[in-house]
């Protein structure tokens, strides 16, 4: 039923915090694959020294998970703008060809806590476009003390980056990405999950409708908001941009919930949304 475009897994089993599974393995995450009618799911490596977990993942690991498992994940391979030479025209291809041949359908998710014009941003932006690769970023409210890439309020340096890479197809994800939905009350709502109606648009919708490279990561808390906050908006957006709206859960451990699944489903079963457009975002 669900195609996930957001997931993460690990070979082995990470020690339980505060009595509770943190990291799922390959068989955990399966297994709430098929509690949720999940068919098959897009594994995302973590690398990099600032991403939200002490255990990082690498392209490899996921791999080799895809390969154990076939037909369950879609692999994505990941790389640091820093890699290599650590120069703006340090040249990324190779790795990312590699990667793409082997059977890695994406890069991400881009955790890196650097600002999206960084030169070295802009130069792995530059070769994975080139690789022809879509990109998962999750975007982030400020520098240090968290990952992501970071974008002021109204996300000026993503819009300028999707102008300047046409070719690259851009995932977007994250409270700070999903929270412009709407126009911001306030800079801080950045920082979590407005509750507040769509009153006014903000840039996403905008964006949405100027840049046909932008695609929406619709997973986590975050994504269930941008369409739950406001549900008349949300199956307005859902409708407008079903092409390039993708489902996505964010599972990390085995007990992370998932309330996009009954959003979507109840949206379908009560007629809110048509079939064709939950087949296409599911």
């Amino acid at each position: 039923m669900f195609i996930d475009i957001h997931g993460h897994a690990y070979r082995r089993p990470w020690p339980k915090v505060n009595g509770q599974p943190r990291l799922c393995t390959p068989d955990q995450l399966l297994q709430r694959h098929d509690e949720i009618g999940i068919e098959k799911g897009v594994l995302l490596p973590l690398i990099g020294p600032e991403h939200q977990f002490e255990y990082p993942s690498s392209n490899e690991d996921i791999l080799e998970i895809a390969e154990t498992y076939p037909g369950r994940f879609i692999p994505f391979c990941n790389i640091d703008p820093r890699s290599l030479t650590n120069i703006p025209g340090g040249s990324l291809s190779d790795l990312l060809i590699q990667y793409r041949d082997r059977g890695c359908k994406g890069v991400g998710e881009m955790t890196s806590n650097l600002h999206f014009l960084d030169p070295l941003v802009q130069n792995l932006f530059r070769h994975i476009a080139e690789a022809g690769l879509p990109l998962t970023i999750h975007i982030a409210v400020q520098i240090g003390g968290i990952y992501g890439l970071y974008d002021e309020p109204g996300l000026p340096q993503l819009e300028i980056t999707l102008r300047t890479f046409p070719k690259l197809t851009i995932l977007g994800h994250s409270q700070t990405f999903w929270a412009e939905m709407g126009r911001l009350e306030t800079p801080a709502d950045r920082c979590g999950y407005p509750k507040y109606p769509i009153r006014e648009e903000g840039v996403i919708p905008k964006f949405f409708r100027r840049y046909p490279n932008l695609y929406g990561d619709l997973s986590a808390g975050s994504g269930h908001n941008a369409l739950a906050r406001d549900p008349d908006y949300g199956i307005q957006f859902l409708n407008e941009f079903q092409d390039r709206l993708l489902f996505g859960t964010d599972i990390t451990a085995q007990n992370t919930p998932t309330p996009l699944v009954d959003l979507l489903l109840d949206w379908r079963n009560t007629k809110k949304i048509s079939e064709s457009v939950f087949q296409k975002v599911a």
